[in-house]
């Protein structure tokens, strides 16, 4: 093999290890992130309860738990706009105008909501 080859290899195989780089290490780095905020506006509250979040990820995360869980709260939304379309439907039969703009509002907002998490990459 050329030197070229064997470069581009490499670095092909470290993109993929720096891609592979775990959700659950993107969570940790998340609350890390956090907790340097936290500390820089002096909340020690807050800094408490994310590093005790950090070691619960640290022991216990794992990518398809993230996974799992993600993919519950896309079908918790889905059941919501399901809910927020049967509002409307009721809102519409009864004729008033007020609680239909208001659950007009409410199903957009959560179809929006179900839309991020469904660009969510996991």
């Amino acid at each position: 093999m050329n030197t070229r080859t064997v470069l581009a290899i490499a670095l092909l195989s470290m993109t993929s290890l720096a891609q592979a780089n775990s959700l659950c290490s993107e969570k940790e780095q998340d609350i890390q992130r956090e907790i340097g905020y936290a500390e820089k506006h002096h909340n020690q509250s807050r800094v408490d309860g994310l590093n005790k979040a950090l070691k619960e990820v640290r022991a216990n995360c794992t990518d398809s738990s993230l996974r799992a869980a993600h993919q519950k709260k896309i079908n918790e939304q889905k059941a919501e706009i399901t809910e927020r379309k049967a509002d409307l439907k009721e809102a519409r039969a009864k004729g008033d105008a007020d609680k239909i703009s208001k659950r007009e509002q409410k199903l957009s907002e959560a179809e929006h909501e179900l839309k991020t998490l469904q660009a969510r990459d996991y």
